[in-house]
């Protein structure tokens, strides 16, 4: 269990919940699971459709197979991207090697995670660039909730790049695709606060480049 103190403060859980990804292995209640999943399905969706489906993965075969995907595309993807990108706004070298170690502990120890919330979309065979509207904000409230109650998380798509082998794995129709994994603990580390670059160079005002007002 983790020494993390939870938050009812919304500013707080937004300006500390920093990607969690070395947890430790001890059991989630499933009280807390379910609390995380009900914040999921609170978030909005196109037309109020509410497609989403979320899958509580914790068979430790099915989470073995797919950490091997997962695996495969940190190899092939993520290390030369760490080897060949420069540190992100408001990081620095030591910080991107932190950043890097870290992903690199999670994609080995992804299978230990005790619970896996898969998010899945009924999108149809052919889904569109816009349908992740519909499945991404309860993404976003799931991982709010975590860090409310103290739990560790971090919102993964690379298994996106063997998604019709995942998607087999895990029996969806072919009506329907995940769109995240959120593994799920109690965290080693400390929550917060998150680094990001200056405000102003992320915001334009009424046009591509312009300044925003607000911010002088």
């Amino acid at each position: 269990m983790s020494n993390q103190s939870p938050t009812n403060n919304l500013l707080e859980a937004m300006s500390t919940m920093r990607a969690m990804r070395r947890l430790k292995t001890d059991p989630v209640p499933d009280e807390m699971v379910v609390k995380i999943l009900q914040a999921g399905q609170w978030a909005p969706s196109a037309i109020n459709s509410q497609n989403w489906r979320f899958m509580v993965v914790k068979d430790f075969n099915t989470k073995v197979t797919i950490q091997a995907y997962y695996k495969r595309l940190f190899d092939d993807v993520i290390t030369p991207h760490y080897a060949t990108n420069d540190p992100p706004p408001g990081s620095n070298a030591a910080k991107y090697e932190r950043q890097r170690a870290a992903v690199e502990y999670l994609t080995d120890h992804f299978h230990e995670s005790p619970v896996w919330i898969v998010a899945c979309l009924i999108d149809g065979e052919n889904p569109d660039r816009v349908s992740g509207a519909s499945i991404y904000g309860a993404v976003q409230n799931m991982c709010l909730m975590a860090r409310a109650l103290g739990l560790g998380t971090t919102l993964t798509t690379r298994h996106t790049g063997y998604g019709k082998e995942v998607d087999a794995l895990l029996g969806l129709p072919s009506s329907a695709h995940s769109y995240a994994i959120l593994p799920i603990g109690w965290p080693m580390g400390n929550f917060g606060p998150v680094h990001r670059g200056p405000l102003k160079d992320v915001v334009y005002g009424d046009r591509w480049g312009e300044t925003y007002s607000g911010l002088n």
